[in-house]
């Protein structure tokens, strides 16, 4: 039924009304707020100037009013962490005004500033038990939200001495780091309009939903988000009829819900899709500040899960839940921009005359090239060891995609050559009725970690589950510390296009080893990698020993982005969650072998006896070879399985000892790891030999399959 013209207007104004409806954003401000303090807001979140007390309370008092009208009677400061999710404490707006009488108060001062007990986060030795005072501070540069019936307050989150216990502070340095050194560049180039550079960020989040009641019966999915076990089913992706196929209705329902809900905070979800496994699905919003987009995407990951419960689903956001099939990524797309809205990494018409872009784009290849390690510890976790390195997963070892084209200008720079402009191709679809259109200048590459896709990269190695804070803090201050350089041997030239063009060409020189433009999945890749000498740290633990390396710790000194005992504190917190989660997963297993598994193939084996025992009875000539093979193969595999969770059970008690965090990490590796996937491959054959009414568990066919 196709819309009339008022009927098109009101949902135009109703989509109008919805969006932001639960954000106090720019709009309710202006609404709200006096102009002198309205303005003195947009200078904090434009130029970063810090407010005066009087704006703080004026912007308390109008929030607390808004949210009242709204239905809200509690606040919190909302912060992230070091341990992958959100926290908050929820605060009243009451307070006592005579006998028996109250009245609703919120201030600049509970605004600014909050006190949660800082001893039970994660602090990596930040703080000891005992030292429980920790401080939450406003984020002004962003919007206060309403979420569940509470207004929420983002904010950073810092010990009683100071030090960042969150994900947010570090981030906001990096961006701060990033301004200054872009700023600087930007003048080389005559540039004295612009007054701030930020980052665009766009995190397409990957994700699976089950059906709630039989994701319920796995005790893996409950305790650790992924299965443990489990044969493959007879039909996986093979036939990649999944992938952009037509979306299920009761998924197209979940997701229109999950749409509303972003919506009303202020979040630009705008695609969603089928991936290409069984059950997998995407959304990807339209870009925004790094920073906010951080946030957005915390939230984002909440309401999936929450509006999935409500729709009888589960969604799991693990790197990879299913074995066998494609696992979850977070795909972060990132760029430059000016405050009036110029992208840096845009390449014009003319790209090789762009020299600006050129300069932003060396920028990039120079700081990824040199701080490959640290972009790589930046997706160091558990979950992601099991993702990195195929089904559409980038390996380990970081290089960057460019393409034909920005190859060979970079060559022609880096050797002074002319570079002949690439003649546009049509591309003819060979019928009549369809319009012929331009082709890209190149392909895309679906194996690369870092790649260029027009005018931005997209950084493909993030897992699913993980916050973008950090592979944007890294990725932000490597970039200034190269434009730094840049600006410290450009500053003063009187030549400066020479100078510059003499930069960038000894740039290339010395990073051009970053960029492969083919097959990241190849083994010659791995060859060629490390012939030319690229990083390949195929493991979590490999990986975040980058954190306490001298040059990766001078980065952070040089642009205040950790100190040295915040940056030990990430390093000991990462492996300690590192070897948490395999602990999880080994006790779970062994839980399910011997409360499920164990159990119901053994009593089958006793009934196959059984059967055998009945039919020699009945006829002493009967062939029991078919039982009789069965019981033998089953219950080798039982003794098999019996004797290796015993031998995990060992391995999780010795890596539990080891002291030293990297050792420990290292002992679940080695030992504990290894030992789990030797008891997954006898539990999964041991299913494909036992009924499915016997079988203890939900099967991956029961569980990709389980929404209709």
């Amino acid at each position: 039924m196709r819309l009339n013209s008022k009927e098109r207007a009101d949902c135009m104004a109703d989509m109008k009304e919805l969006f932001g409806s639960m954000v106090f954003n720019d709009r309710v401000m202006k609404e709200r707020l006096s102009e002198e303090i309205y303005l003195q807001v947009r200078k904090t979140k434009e130029e970063g100037v810090p407010l005066t007390r009087e704006a703080a309370d004026g912007m308390a008092n109008a929030m607390k009013d808004w949210a009242i009208e709204k239905g809200v009677t509690h606040f919190a400061h909302w912060f992230q962490p070091m341990t992958g999710v959100t926290a908050e404490k929820h605060d009243s707006f009451i307070s006592p005004a005579g006998e028996d009488q109250v009245i609703m108060e919120f201030s600049g001062k509970e605004l600014i500033k909050s006190e949660p007990d800082a001893s039970s986060f994660p602090s990596g030795g930040l703080r000891s038990t005992f030292e429980a005072r920790g401080y939450t501070a406003w984020d002004p540069t962003v919007n206060a939200f309403i979420k569940d019936n509470i207004l929420c307050i983002p904010t950073i989150f810092c010990s009683y001495t100071g030090e960042a216990l969150d994900k947010k502070t570090p981030l906001m340095r990096s961006l701060e780091a990033l301004n200054l050194q872009a700023l600087r560049v930007l003048r080389l180039f005559g540039d004295t309009a612009t007054k701030r550079v930020e980052t665009t960020v766009g995190p397409e989040q990957e994700y699976f939903l089950i059906d709630r009641k039989v994701a319920a019966k796995r005790r893996d999915i409950t305790f650790t988000g992924r299965t443990l076990f489990g044969a493959m089913p007879p039909k996986g992706q093979e036939l990649d009829d999944h992938y952009f196929g037509v979306v299920k209705e009761r998924v197209s329902a979940y997701m229109r819900d999950l749409d509303k809900e972003l919506w009303k905070l202020g979040i630009l979800a705008k695609t969603k899709h089928n991936e290409a496994a069984p059950a997998q699905h995407e959304l990807a919003p339209i870009y925004c500040a790094g920073n906010i987009a951080t946030d957005h995407n915390q939230l984002t990951m909440e309401l999936m899960k929450r509006i999935a419960e409500k729709h009888s689903m589960k969604c799991l956001l693990h790197e990879k839940p299913f074995a066998g099939v494609n696992g979850s990524g977070k795909h972060d797309n990132w760029a430059v921009c000016t405050d009036g809205g110029e992208n840096l990494l845009s390449p014009g018409k003319k790209p090789q005359e762009n020299l600006r872009f050129l300069t932003f784009l060396c920028a990039v290849i120079a700081a990824v090239d040199e701080y490959q390690d640290l972009l790589r510890l930046t997706v160091a976790t558990a979950g992601n060891d099991h993702r990195l390195g195929a089904a559409e997963a980038p390996p380990a070892i970081i290089s960057i995609f460019l393409g034909d084209e920005l190859t060979d200008i970079l060559h022609a720079l880096e050797y002074g050559e002319d570079y002949n402009t690439r003649k546009k191709e049509i591309m003819e679809t060979g019928v009549e009725a369809l319009p012929n259109f331009v082709k890209d200048t190149s392909d895309r590459n679906r194996t690369s970690p870092f790649a260029f896709t027009g005018n931005k990269f997209e950084f493909r190695m993030p897992g699913s589950s993980l916050s973008v804070s950090g592979p944007n803090c890294i990725l932000n201050t490597a970039v200034a510390e190269i434009l730094k350089r840049f600006a410290d041997a450009l500053e003063g030239k009187e030549n400066f296009e020479d100078a510059l063009r003499k930069v960038l060409k000894d740039t290339l020189k010395a990073h051009k080893r970053i960029i492969f433009n083919g097959n990241n999945y190849s083994e010659e890749w791995v060859e060629e990698a490390k012939r030319r000498g690229l990083s390949n740290r195929p493991s979590a633990p490999e990986a975040l020993k980058a954190f306490m390396e001298e040059k990766n710790l001078k980065l952070f000194a040089d642009h205040h982005i950790f100190t040295e005992g915040e940056a030990h504190s990430r390093y000991e917190i990462n492996l300690d969650n590192y070897s948490k989660v395999i602990n999880i997963e080994a006790l779970t297993m062994m839980e399910m072998v011997r409360r499920d598994i164990l159990p119901a193939v053994s009593g089958y084996v006793g009934s196959l006896s059984n059967t055998v025992a009945l039919k020699k009875q009945v006829c002493p000539k009967a062939d029991c070879s078919m039982e009789e093979t069965l019981i033998v193969k089953l219950s080798d595999l039982c003794a098999k399985l019996f004797q290796k969770t015993e031998e995990l059970e060992q391995s999780v008690h010795m890596a539990k000892e080891v002291e030293d965090k990297q050792a420990q990490a290292e002992a679940y590796r080695d030992e504990v790891l290894s030992k789990m996937e030797l008891m997954r491959a006898l539990a999964d054959e041991m299913e494909i030999y036992t009924p499915k009414e016997v079988w203890p568990m939900p099967t991956y066919g029961d569980l990709l399959f389980s929404i209709q």
